[in-house]
Parts: C-alpha cells; structure tokens; sequence
C-alpha cells in the first residue's frame, strides 16, 4: 500500500474527493497509489491538500506502522536471555534479524546498542582486573564489576523494550549503527 493511500484512507477521502481538493486527475491519483512517486508539482499540490509535508508522500522513508514492533521487541528480549555471556547477546538477536529479513533502522540500532555495550564491558572487565591488583582491592570487587554490568544490560534491553511498546522506538539509542 502507498504511502499516498495510506495517508488519503487515514483522513476518510476518496481518490474522488483528493482529485476535487487537490484538482489531480483521479487516474494521476490511482498511478501514485499503485507505485509511481510523486514529483515536482504534483507532489506539491498532493501534500497541500492533504495538509502534510511533500517528504511524507516519498516511499523512501521506512515507516513506523511497516516496521513489526512485536519482532522488533523479541529481537530486543533476545538479548536478555544471554546477559551473562555477551558475544551471544549479539549473535542471537543478530540472527534472528537475518532469518526473519528484519533490516530497518531500529533493528540495526538494537544489535548496535549490543555491539558497544559488549566491546564497554569487555574493557570495564579488564580494567578492574588491573585496578583491583593496583588498590588491593578484595576478590569480591570483580563479582560486584561483573553483576553491575550485567545489571546495566538489562536495563538497557528492558528500558528499550518499554520503549518500544509505547512508542516504537528505542529509548538507548547510538547516532550511528555499528552494522
């Protein structure tokens, strides 16, 4: 379904009604519908009448409605299962992604959030080893390191996870995807 379609349904008008408003033949309506882009002034008197930016009517932008948020969240939960283990808290979401061909900007971001937690608590880990022998620290100080950042991932998973819920997206979130 176009994004035109989606946006003429989602406030009651025809393809009749959208040629009267925006005076674009109902066959030009039905073309765009059915594939064709927008373009020039076209897509400028389509987006006026329906009262929307022109860069809504382009297909190229993945939207929130296409992107499966019950996957999304499992890819996310997935995580949660191998915490304690971190290279298969990457590898498992990851493959999930691959099989169920989920290649949008949030799945990237979740396996990403993973990837760079990872690599942190990889160095978090050695550099306490090294602090701990430096301040004579108890051997209880790596179980205390270990447990904490084992805790700081599944917030972070269940924090994203809730996110998702109420608002499709991810609450941690990097500015740039790793995959």
């Amino acid at each position: 379904m176009s994004k035109l379609n989606k946006i003429r349904k989602k406030i009651n008008l025809t393809q009749e009604e959208l040629s009267d408003r925006s005076g674009i033949s109902v066959r030009t309506i039905q073309r765009i519908e059915s594939g064709n882009e927008p373009k020039g002034q076209t897509l400028k008197i389509l987006a006026k009448a329906l009262g929307i930016q022109e860069n809504e009517l382009l297909q190229k932008q993945e939207t929130a409605d296409e992107i499966n948020l019950t996957l999304l969240k499992v890819i996310n939960l997935s995580s949660l299962l191998f915490t304690v283990v971190p290279p298969i808290n990457i590898v498992i979401p990851l493959m999930i992604m691959l099989v169920k061909k989920q290649f949008n900007p949030l799945t990237r971001q979740i396996v990403s959030v993973q990837i760079l937690w990872t690599i942190f608590s990889v160095i978090l880990f050695m550099l306490s080893s090294f602090i701990k022998n430096w301040f004579s620290l108890g051997s209880k100080f790596i179980l205390v390191v270990m447990i904490v950042l084992v805790f700081s991932n599944v917030l972070i998973i269940l924090r994203n996870t809730a996110e998702i819920d109420k608002k499709g997206k991810l609450f941690f979130c990097l500015n740039f995807s790793i995959i």
